[in-house]
């Protein structure tokens, strides 16, 4: 009975409690008004990557893998880097950063695929492992055999597309 008289006591102390139990970091009382939100940290600027069209040159497929959910049989393609933004936006992903992919064979885009444009400033935070070599790529098959990714250096950017396994 002690415990439910003093814990109605503390509440209702506390419900009444003056403004002085509010203050501001000054250490001055606030009257309950709202005041205006703290600076924010600024953000990070946009990231410099290559605008328009980029070609990143001939890569080798060597097995069949779904592009943009249709099949890109292996074989060897002309990679291009278009200017259209990837849809929909990836929320808190800079746009300019996921853009497609086409898979050009005999002068006739043969598929297309997102890719991710790594920028040269922020490969070593972001990836991993070590990017293949100025102007190479590799075409990897990843853990558990469901996907592959195709890594591309261009100009010390990094381009990453991953595929299904047909």
């Amino acid at each position: 009975m002690k415990s439910i008289v003093l814990t109605g006591t503390l509440a209702a102390l506390l419900a009444s409690a003056p403004s002085w139990a509010q203050t501001s970091k000054e250490g001055k009382p606030t009257t309950g008004a709202h005041s205006a939100p703290l600076p924010q940290p600024a953000t990070a600027p946009a990231p410099s990557v290559p605008t328009g069209e980029i070609a990143l040159g001939t890569v080798r497929i060597p097995k069949a893998v779904k592009a943009d959910g249709k099949p890109l049989p292996a074989g060897t393609y002309q990679v291009r880097v278009t200017a259209q933004s990837a849809t929909p936006d990836a929320k808190g992903q800079t746009a300019s950063l996921e853009r497609w992919a086409e898979f050009v064979q005999g002068g006739q885009v043969k598929g297309r695929e997102i890719v991710v444009i790594v920028p040269q400033a922020d490969t070593a935070t972001v990836m991993k492992e070590t990017p293949p070599k100025a102007g190479g790529y590799r075409f990897d098959l990843l853990r558990g055999n469901d996907f592959t990714r195709l890594w591309m250096n261009k100009a010390g950017n990094q381009y990453v597309l991953y595929f299904p396994v047909t």
